[in-house]
């Protein structure tokens, strides 16, 4: 068509008033409207050439004088689309040629990809508006997009970002649709998911039993009224308690009227999620403010073209169920991201309860079939509609902590979103731990960091871990150099690693924790890392995850941990806290008192088991010396999902941490004389590998005493309030005494806090305010997870340093 077809370079033109450059973009420059705003600029300042999507990047070539190809130059930057992202421009100046205008070429292939995918989009104002306007020809159309908006990561195979790359392929686009793709000045010029009633994905909606129950809509021009509307009668059956499994965006939600408790108790019971928090999506941001308390920077998130979910804190009142989020003093709430979610809010709902589609801990549905074989027994109904995803993506989780959003659940709307490094490098693959899997892939200056890909307990979790590694490495056409894992034996990550034929690392669990800190603030190190998890495998065959770390990618110390205690039952006693109570009980106390949380268990048989030593292993874990606490407590016998008993006992403490400390001691495990010369630089740190060495010689945060007196002062009777607020100023003060005296002995004053009780806010954000008024500087997790879905990228930027001969072995 004229103005954008492919523009062949002419014939050399001599001439001195002229000037041509030649510029490669890359960044997210492709599904973003970037070709039309440099298509619109270089028009506006009268400039010829062409630009064209290719692998490598965006190809312009330019030509006009050398004051107006400064001016665009200066427009490509200021002016851009707000979902571009420029990370590089590589310039160039070639021969003029003799051609006319400017025109926009077609996508070019090629072997090396370095253009960017950019992530699903949440709806923008002018679809929305667009949406909602009876007179306009896409009115109440589902699937309405345009270059600012709509799905992307989750629709692409391959690069080139064009459509017959994209799920969009099938669709051929009606006159109308064909006309605003090929013109550079429409919203939808190059949109490729571009579609209306006409041409594109429509809707169907399934009974419980898989028939259908309304047809796809058919339109044609402007809208045909239907006597049966497919959102509409959605709407009815949610209204009436139904739930409803519905296709979006990175795949299937399960919603249901999040006022209605007992179709939200049905669903729990469903869904065997017995007491986990439900994310909620809200009409509109009045509807939030009016159960949740809202800050700025939550609601810009909020609003934000990622649209994450956010962690908000709740009002007294609320017009929701009590079994949405019972015993949380936060609610996971999110705003309609996309046509259909706000169709079914114009239809009169306020609230609904949006959480993935599948069976507790099993990975997101994301295909038809896959939903009515998989969601039997748990949904009602299924609204499906005909656009395949390709790649499924969970909805991002979010929370404001000490000023600022963190990712809680990193996926849509991030991912597939670079994390920017120091230095460029060979590719390395990072392939997570065992618990909320995450993978990355270092492709140059760049972290691929993977939508969350769930707990790798199961064979569907571990097939999405298999199709989201070699998605990634097809997308953005890397192959690494080595793969690297977590020491652990037993994960199936690691296994996984080992049965491919590319050289593999094993590298500790908090090492990549420290790392992952290090990476994405740009920070080279070394550092002291305060790493608090549940779980991580040691050196030495125990479990670690009270850890003080120095060090950086190239290698660390354990210079501190916490007390090791006996962990009986392995993951049952994980599951059950009063086991774990017992188990620090049975090493703290010589005589154990009779305790309330005792009443009606088995605790001869676990005792029994301890003094024999059956069933052992030792853990300094701080996520466990909380369960335990809770447990001591009787807030949490049992758990139905990871973190709930340390959940109770931040709670217990009603957002204070207490002025007096229960007793601890710090004492260093080995010789005395040892403890004196500790090492004085990181570098003679690293160069001893005490980590590879078992990290024995290290100063160990006794807790015995503090699990003594915290029995002593529950039979004293004081109020669990107060036990929590001690125990948090406890934690705090006891780690910044070790950090003080890890930086004494090394001069080190940055400290990177990683592990998953760092989402714990009280002990967060508290600690993270006493070590900068010390006079540390601070490095915490924003752009990936601080528990385990951000470790693949630590474990990824080791394995580059390893290849790069600077890693300790």
């Amino acid at each position: 068509m004229a103005g954008v077809a492919r523009k062949e370079i002419g014939t050399p033109l001599n001439t001195h008033a002229d000037e041509r450059r030649r510029l490669l973009v890359n960044g997210i420059v492709q599904g973003v409207g970037f070709r039309p705003f440099v298509y619109r600029i270089a028009v506006g300042f009268g400039l010829k050439g062409f630009i064209r999507n290719t692998p490598s990047g965006v190809l312009i070539e330019i030509q006009g004088s050398p004051e107006l190809l400064d001016s665009f130059g200066c427009a490509l930057q200021s002016d851009r689309p707000p979902l571009a992202r420029l990370e590089t421009i590589e310039k160039s100046t070639i021969d003029c040629v003799t051609e006319d205008g400017f025109v926009i070429g077609d996508s070019s292939a090629g072997d090396e990809v370095e253009t960017l995918i950019p992530p699903d989009i949440a709806l923008c104002s002018d679809c929305r508006r667009e949406l909602l306007d009876p007179a306009n020809r896409r009115f109440r159309y589902p699937f309405i997009n345009c270059t600012n908006c709509g799905p992307r990561y989750t629709i692409v195979g391959r690069l080139p970002y064009d459509r017959p790359s994209t799920s969009m392929h099938s669709f051929v686009m009606c006159p109308e649709c064909e006309r605003e793709y090929h013109n550079p000045l429409d919203r939808r010029f190059h949109a490729q998911p571009n579609a209306c009633s006409v041409c594109g994905p429509a809707l169907v909606l399934h009974d419980a039993a898989g028939a259908v129950y309304i047809p796809p809509l058919g339109r044609s021009g402007l809208v045909q009224k239907m006597d049966v509307d497919a959102v509409a009668e959605a709407v009815k059956l949610l209204k009436e308690g139904m739930i409803l499994a519905l296709k979006g965006l990175g795949g299937f939600h399960l919603a249901v009227d999040a006022r209605n408790d007992a179709a939200v108790q049905r669903l729990r019971v469903r869904k065997g999620r017995e007491a986990k928090p439900f994310a909620v999506m809200m009409r509109d941001m009045t509807a939030v403010q009016s159960i949740c308390k809202v800050s700025e920077g939550e609601r810009n998130a909020l609003a934000s073209p990622e649209a994450p979910i956010v962690l908000l804190k709740k009002k007294m009142t609320s017009m929701l169920a009590a079994s949405v989020a019972p015993g949380y003093d936060r609610l996971g709430v999110m705003l309609p991201y996309t046509p259909l979610h706000t169709l079914l809010f114009e239809d009169a709902l306020d609230a609904l309860v949006m959480t993935s589609a599948n069976f507790s801990e099993e990975p997101i549905v994301h295909g038809n079939d896959e939903a009515l074989s998989r969601l039997a027994g748990i949904a009602d109904a299924f609204l499906l509609h005909n656009r395949s995803i390709y790649l499924k993506c969970d909805d991002s989780v979010t929370i404001f902590l000490a000023g600022e959003l963190r990712q809680i659940r990193r996926s849509r709307g991030y991912v597939p979103a670079p994390i920017s490094l120091r230095e460029a490098g060979v590719s390395v693959l990072g392939t997570g731990g065992e618990l909320k899997n995450t993978v990355t892939l270092l492709k140059g200056a760049h972290a691929l960091t993977s939508q969350h890909i769930g707990d790798m307990k199961n064979f569907e979790a571990y097939r999405h871990f298999q199709h989201v590694v070699a998605h990634l490495q097809h997308l953005f056409q890397a192959i690494p150099e080595l793969v690297v894992h977590d020491l652990h034996p037993g994960y199936m990550t690691t296994q996984w690693a080992q049965q491919q034929h590319i050289p593999t690392l094993g590298v500790q669990h908090h090492h990549a924790h420290l790392v992952a800190c290090l990476a994405e603030n740009r920070v080279e190190g070394p550092a002291i890392g305060l790493i608090l998890d549940g779980t991580g495998y040691g050196t030495d065959g125990t479990i670690w995850g009270g850890e003080v770390l120095i060090g950086d990618a190239s290698g660390v110390q354990r210079f501190a941990s916490l007390e090791s205690m006996p962990l009986q039952g392995g993951d049952v006693a994980v599951m059950q806290p009063w086991r774990l109570a017992l188990c620090y009980l049975h090493r703290s106390c010589a005589d154990i008192a009779d305790l309330p949380f005792m009443k009606g268990r088995n605790v001869l048989q676990i005792l029994e088991l301890l003094g024999k030593n059956i069933n052992i292993v030792e853990t300094s874990s701080c996520g466990r010396l909380f369960d335990a606490v809770a447990a001591l407590c009787n807030l949490r016998g049992e758990i139905t999902y990871e973190g709930e008993a340390a959940i109770a006992l931040m709670h217990a403490a009603k957002g204070v941490v207490g002025d007096k400390c229960f007793p601890y001691a710090l004492h260093f495990e080995g010789d005395e004389a040892a403890s004196r010369k500790f090492p004085r630089t990181v570098s003679e740190a690293i160069g001893n590998n005490n980590v590879r060495n078992k990290g024995e010689e290290r100063w160990i945060i006794r807790v015995s005493p503090m699990i003594q007196e915290i029995v002593s002062v529950l039979l004293q009777g004081m109020s669990v309030r107060e036990i929590s607020q001690r125990f948090h100023r406890t934690m705090i003060t006891c780690f910044c005494e070790i950090i003080e005296k890890a930086s004494e002995v090394t001069g080190i004053t940055t400290v990177a806090l990683s592990g998953g009780v760092f989402q714990n806010e009280l002990l967060f954000e508290t600690m993270h305010q006493e070590l900068q008024r010390s006079g540390y500087q601070v490095l915490t997790h924003r752009q990936v997870p601080s528990n385990d879905g951000g470790i693949s990228l630590g474990q990824a930027i080791i394995g580059r340093n390893f290849l790069s001969g600077r890693y300790a072995r």
